[in-house]
């Protein structure tokens, strides 16, 4: 039996192309609706934001999806046409922030967001355009990820505010967030500044009442009106634009000292500064002090701090990540002169990593009174069974990781993996992960690899990612002479973050509708001759386009094209299908799960069987079968 094609991805990025914008694809489950007017909702902090935008009268949106800031993007999605706002995915974070900027150069509010990593990529427009201004308000959303949930490495994001001298504002909880917005813009506005709205996950995943305000009818049309000296950041400009930011931030410096995100609350000897999330746990758990909660966090209000400071006992600076209001204070105590002992990070009371909650308010409790919480429940000795992640039942990357692995053989390779699903190609039995940085990261060491190492440099990558930092490195790779082999896996969308479209599935939401990009195309385009497509259910066939692959002499690009599963359910595009094993064609060889390593293969003494609930009729594990004993029954 031949493998069964579920769809291929063009087809899916036609039906994509033409579904409705309030199609189940965009997921938005229990929640209230955005555009409506008054009352009191229960939100999600992602969700509060997009309200503040409406509120706001935003009318330019942009992003890079990614967690924790993601639902923001599939909520504009959503909503975006009867908001009469202008919303897009773009490429990266760089293009994103450069869209916006364009926007609120030529008069139209804009919103820019992406996760904390993101804003590194976004970082290069966004330091000069800091010297440029904007004409109207615009926002830079960048959401850090304590304890990394996510993401992989825990960045403090705030550091950017001083690096590029912009306003950044820190709401504590998704009601805050929502008011926040207006607030932000307002600050936006009065300084011709973007300004930075900094959240963490559990600011955009908690839930708590919001109250809707009126909604604003955005502006979308606006006008550019050309400065030579503003907008124009060649050196001589540059210069006199250095000047004007500075003048800028001392007038921020100003708006900070009065602004009423920073507000004072109780009475006490100690006192504790804090800001973000973490003012949310000390409200809960501490008592008997003095609260300096801090919502615009750059420039810090240096004189309200020092009035704060002035005559407490001790005090304490509770944060998340790096001690940045920490330092901040010790600065300031030192320079009014201010001989009050300050507790944090750098005293060791406080953890630098991970998240914070109230049981890590337990280090301080030699210094203040900390509310103890009872255990809920009695902690029970059994030890749960571990659950590590894994790709999904029917997930096409087993089979590109499969079919790789039988054709390196014995060869001495390096796997460049990268930001996605297909990460987790570095778990057995694959074991395809020996370096990873960023996105488009392993494309790009791949070609240093070829240069510095006999070893075959194997790069893999998503599609959502080629069109991201992926195209760069390939034509690197063109120019330099290296030789890599460059795995697209095209899953006809951006899975880990939540099925967001990329320009490989075409655009069809906020009345805009375009056609997909092809991928196989642009590889041709750029000079790649070896380009090649392969179906990753039939892995026999794939093994051989890879061993092609592996022997050319250059830039080889595979392209491993099959949609994802979980995006085809949503859809409602999935056909029942499951695998059986036949049981008395089972020779016990275990190839099938040696080989996919498929949740839905169980073992079950010596046999093999398939769990019908997770298994969807790939036939992945049958076209491996020695025996031919597995196969697909609706």
């Amino acid at each position: 039996m031949g493998t069964v094609h579920i769809i291929v991805p063009r087809l899916l990025a036609r039906i994509y192309k033409n579904r409705r914008p309030d199609s189940p694809s965009v997921e938005v489950s229990q929640m209230s609706d955005l555009l409506s007017e008054g009352g009191r909702h229960l939100l999600l902090g992602n969700e509060a934001i997009v309200r503040g935008l409406f509120e706001a009268g935003v009318g330019f949106a942009s992003t890079y999806p990614g967690t924790p800031s993601s639902e923001i993007g599939n909520l504009l999605e959503k909503y975006c046409a009867d908001a009469g706002m202008y919303f897009e995915f773009s490429d990266n974070e760089k293009i994103a922030t450069e869209v916006s900027a364009a926007a609120a150069s030529a008069g139209v509010r804009s919103f820019v967001f992406m996760k904390h990593v993101g804003l590194n990529v976004a970082a290069d427009p966004m330091m000069t355009l800091a010297y440029s201004g904007v004409t109207a308000g615009m926002l830079i959303l960048t959401a850090d990820d304590p304890s990394a949930h996510s993401s992989q490495n825990e960045q403090d994001n705030r550091f950017y505010s001083h690096l590029s001298l912009l306003p950044m504002v820190e709401p504590s909880t998704p009601a805050e967030a929502k008011d926040m917005v207006a607030e932000a813009y307002r600050i936006s506005e009065e300084l011709y500044l973007p300004v930075i709205f900094r959240t963490t996950t559990r600011v955009n995943h908690a839930r708590s009442p919001v109250d809707f305000g009126t909604r604003k009818t955005p502006v979308t049309k606006g006008h550019f009106d050309r400065d030579f000296v503003r907008f124009v950041n060649v050196p001589a400009n540059a210069r006199v634009n250095r000047k004007r930011l500075l003048e800028k931030d001392a007038r921020a410096q100003e708006m900070s000292e009065s602004s009423p995100l920073n507000f004072v609350e109780g009475e006490g000897e100690v006192g504790i500064i804090t800001s973000g999330v973490s003012y949310t746990y000390v409200k809960e758990a501490v008592s008997g002090v003095a609260i300096l909660k801090l919502g615009f966090t750059n420039p810090l209000p240096e004189k309200k701090i020092a009035e704060f400071v002035k005559g407490k006992k001790r005090v304490i600076v509770v944060e998340e990540l790096d001690p940045f209001l920490e330092d901040g204070v010790l600065r300031i105590c030192a320079q009014y002169g201010l001989d009050v002992p300050v507790y944090g990070k750098r005293s060791g009371h406080l953890p630098y990593a991970w998240e914070y909650s109230t049981d890590v308010l337990s280090g301080i409790s030699d210094l203040v009174t900390v509310k103890r919480y009872p255990e809920p429940l009695p902690k029970s000795d059994v030890k749960l069974p571990s659950r590590p992640p894994t790709l999904c039942a029917g997930c096409p990357h087993r089979g590109i990781f499969a079919a790789t692995k039988r054709a390196v053989g014995k060869r001495d390779v390096v796997y460049c993996s990268d930001i996605g699903c297909y990460t987790l190609g570095g778990s057995p039995p694959f074991n395809e992960a020996d370096f990873i940085i960023c996105m488009g990261g392993g494309a790009g060491a791949a070609g240093g690899f070829s240069k510095v190492t006999d070893q075959l440099p194997i790069a893999f990558m998503g599609d959502s990612t080629f069109f991201h930092s992926g195209i760069n490195p390939l034509v690197n790779a063109l120019f330099n002479g290296h030789k890599i082999v460059m795995v697209i896996l095209d899953n006809s969308t951006t899975a880990m973050t939540g099925h967001q479209p990329n320009p490989g599935t075409g655009r069809a939401f906020g009345g805009i509708n375009t056609e997909p990009l092809d991928i196989e195309s642009i590889a041709h385009g750029v000079g790649a001759k070896f380009v090649r497509k392969v179906d990753p259910y039939d892995i026999k066939a794939a093994t051989e386009v890879m061993r092609e692959a592996i022997d050319f002499d250059g830039v080889a690009v595979v392209i491993s094209e099959q949609p994802c599963p979980l995006e085809l359910k949503k859809m409602k595009m999935l056909v029942p299908k499951t695998c059986v094993v036949d049981q008395e064609k089972c020779v016990s060889c275990f190839t099938c799960l040696k080989t996919v390593a498929c949740p839905a293969l169980i073992k079950k003494g010596d046999k093999v069987e398939t769990d019908p609930t997770q298994c969807i009729g790939c036939r992945m594990c049958g076209s491996v079968c020695p025996k031919g004993a597995i196969e697909v029954r609706r």
